[in-house]
């Protein structure tokens, strides 16, 4: 039996030997360290991200007196977000150079790349002087950091995804690819629980002189840490088998960036697939996420520290149920929970706002939590399903496309789109309805969806495209017929 240098080592069904156990739950000591050292490094990068979205969202008030004084408030968060929203418009870029990249050079290195520019952006922004101090620079610098946030940021996501995805065994792959999320709510919690506690301690004129620089100054720490995982990671076993058999784009060849965008674009129809599900789940994630947390302190009066005490229970919660449903999906299949999680937002983004709206604080949690479900159901099942839309050589670049385009357009856009509706129509029942909105829309890529779980991502072909892999798998698929 042949073994990778990453450890893992396998034979196939048909007596082969390959770098990789795809269908088994067994891993020997070794295998399982380098397994759960591949999801502790894209874990905790994503945690990075995240923690430094949740510190901008939950710090947008100071931010927004420090960087864009205006005697309107509203004015002023509005420019926040703008910020926010121009960062998520560079992360397309981001994913069309580094995702490509990816695909050619190797996962890892891409990785080790992003989550240093994501941590010296982010706590750049920490020691940035103010208006008051340099004027119109210092928002303009603002910018600057963010943008970099964003383009490291498009290659961050799809690839930790991607990694964690073609590291996990195909019958575990929905279990072990769950914890990319909950990296996610991890990153967000951190965020969120600081922000209060550093709220509590120091009160708002404290946090608005300078508190609001801690957090974005604690990322650098955290982003080391991830930094030294990711440096004693190889690449994933399916990714350097699909290099020795000569299926991706070589490293040196010439016009291999052009040569990899292209061979990525030919899988355009499962990229719209892709992006119509994204679609849904980032007008979600950033609603819930980032835009609550301003929504229920400015929007609708709350008590900052109890809204934002109130996100970080709702998010623990999230947290403890993620990876079950994620192991679920290994046994059930990706679509139903996604599809019902989509359904769920039809039906029910309208009445859990009205909780929020018109009760106190059991109705608000109530709330609250309804829209934290239906969303932790769909990242539950997000790291094993997208990166299994496409073949090993195009995976990294396709994802990364897909995803960050569509986030771009439909997710870090929502703050901002829903802050002017709300201000222009005066209605707060806005949010309830653009989701709403977005499950009517992404419904229909959801039923395109292939099914995949329980299928080899190895090889240059999309996982699933022979249907007797399901069988083989073992996998007790909801509505699957041989």
């Amino acid at each position: 039996m042949s073994e990778s240098s990453s450890g893992f080592s396998s034979t196939g069904s048909d007596g082969s030997t390959s770098g990789y156990p795809p269908n088994t739950q067994e891993l020997n000591a070794e295998e399982a360290k380098v397994l759960h050292r591949a999801i502790g490094g894209s874990a905790l990068g994503n945690a990075v991200e995240w923690f430094d979205y949740a510190v901008y969202g939950y710090l947008a008030v100071y931010i927004a007196a420090n960087f864009f004084p205006s005697e309107d408030g509203g004015a002023s968060l509005l420019s926040t977000f703008v910020v926010l929203a121009a960062s998520f418009i560079i992360r397309p870029i981001g994913g069309i150079v580094l995702g490509p990249l990816g695909d050619r050079i190797g996962r890892q290195k891409v990785l080790v790349l992003t989550v240093t520019m994501m941590s010296i952006a982010t706590a750049t922004i920490g020691i940035l002087p103010t208006f008051d101090t340099i004027g119109i620079l210092a928002p303009i610098l603002l910018l600057v950091c963010r943008l970099v946030q964003g383009f490291s940021t498009g290659g961050e996501y799809g690839g930790a995804a991607v990694f964690m995805a073609e590291y996990a065994p195909d019958k575990r792959r929905g279990f072990f690819g769950s914890f990319l999320e909950f990296g996610t709510l991890a990153g967000t919690v951190a965020g969120a629980t600081l922000c209060t506690l550093l709220n509590l301690g120091l009160g708002d004129d404290t946090m608005e002189a300078w508190g609001w620089r801690i957090p974005f100054l604690l990322t650098l720490p955290l982003g080391i840490v991830a930094l030294w995982l990711r440096t004693r990671l190889e690449d994933s076993p399916v990714f350097a088998e699909a290099k020795a058999d000569g299926e991706t784009v070589s490293e040196g060849a010439e016009g291999g960036a052009i040569a990899s965008l292209k061979a990525t674009m030919t899988y355009w129809q499962r990229i719209l697939i892709l992006m119509g599900f994204v679609l849904l789940l980032n007008i979600a994630y950033y609603t819930v996420l980032t835009f609550l947390p301003s929504y229920l302190s400015d929007t609708l009066g709350h008590s900052t520290t109890q809204s934002n005490f109130t996100l970080v229970v709702i998010m623990l919660i999230m947290m403890a149920i993620i990876n079950p449903i994620g192991a679920l999906s290994d046994r059930i299949g990706r679509k139903p929970l996604l599809l019902a999680a989509c359904v769920g937002y039809f039906v029910f983004s309208v009445p859990l706002f009205l909780l929020i709206i018109n009760t106190g604080l059991v109705g608000q949690t109530i709330g609250l939590l309804g829209l934290g479900v239906l969303l932790v159901i769909m990242c539950s099942c997000v790291s094993s399903t997208l990166p299994a839309l496409f073949p090993t050589q195009v995976r990294y670049g396709a994802f990364a496309i897909g995803y960050n385009v569509s986030t771009s357009l439909f997710g870090g856009t929502a703050p901002l789109i829903l802050t002017f509706l709300i201000d222009r129509t005066g209605s707060n029942l806005i949010p309830g309805w653009y989701m709403m909105l977005a499950a009517a829309i992404a419904f229909v890529p959801i039923l395109l969806m292939p099914e995949t779980a329980g299928r080899s991502l190895r090889g240059n072909q999309c996982p699933g495209a022979n249907d007797d892999e399901v069988a083989a798998s073992g996998v007790e698929l909801v509505g699957y017929k041989k």
